[in-house]
């Protein structure tokens, strides 16, 4: 399987860094809890200095957003929503220990951060303009179209699994209790956004080996090495 973003997306989003990895024989039993609380900790630092509005790493998003022409404050990217639910619960809610674990260090970094169930999705994924013919699972299980020239994670049968880039996953892949193999997606626009996901994917690679049996693949995409395969 290969995972990238169109020419066109980058093209039209230079300053777009992003990291992918890929890990096999997760399961729901890991006690991750040690790893949220020091992720949590930094997250809950920043936001004493400043609302996640004032990051960097979400500015820059909202100003992607309005490129797309989305209102930045209607959609939200993935990683202002957490820390905007963190910032008011000072919590979130528990779902899947990799997805509690990839949410902390979403809150940690100010950046999206999508996990994929490998098995539910057909071919390669790639973020690309929809067509508006493909087909979007949501979580309450109605289908949506995207509209055309939305940016969306597609795979071969023209399935979206996100919507509007990093603002919703798609229910289709999202992690379950029989969840194994997981591709984990990380994208930044802002201008330390080549060595903050790196450091991310390093991180997220060395939390997934401490509480799996895993053997995670990672990569660092450019428009000079725009695809992942794993």
């Amino acid at each position: 399987m290969q995972f990238s973003h169109s020419d066109a997306m980058w093209q039209a989003f230079p300053e777009l860094r992003a990291g992918a990895l890929h890990a096999g024989g997760i399961h729901a039993d890991a006690d991750v809890e040690v790893a949220i609380a020091s992720f949590n900790a930094i997250a809950e630092a920043r936001l004493v200095k400043a609302q996640e509005g004032e990051f960097p790493e979400i500015q820059a998003w909202r100003r992607g957003f309005s490129r797309m022409g989305l209102k930045p404050t209607q959609y939200r990217c993935a990683s202002e929503a957490l820390l905007r639910r963190f910032r008011q619960e000072h919590a979130l809610p528990r779902l899947h220990p990799l997805i509690d674990l990839c949410n902390a260090i979403s809150l940690a970094f100010a950046i999206p951060v999508a996990v994929f169930d490998v098995e539910r999705i057909d071919g390669d994924l790639e973020v690309r303009r929809a067509k508006g013919d493909e087909t979007y699972l949501t979580f309450a299980g109605e289908i949506e179209h995207p509209e055309a020239n939305e940016v969306i994670f597609a795979d071969d049968e023209h399935r979206a699994h996100a919507r509007r880039w990093t603002n919703r996953q798609s229910g289709l892949s999202a992690v379950r209790e029989t969840t194994r193999s997981v591709l984990i997606v990380a994208e930044a626009l802002h201008a330390s956004a080549g060595d903050d996901i790196a450091r991310l994917v390093e991180t997220a690679a060395d939390a997934l080996v401490r509480h799996w049996p895993v053997v995670a693949k990672a990569a660092i995409l450019s428009p000079v090495s725009p695809r992942f395969e794993f």
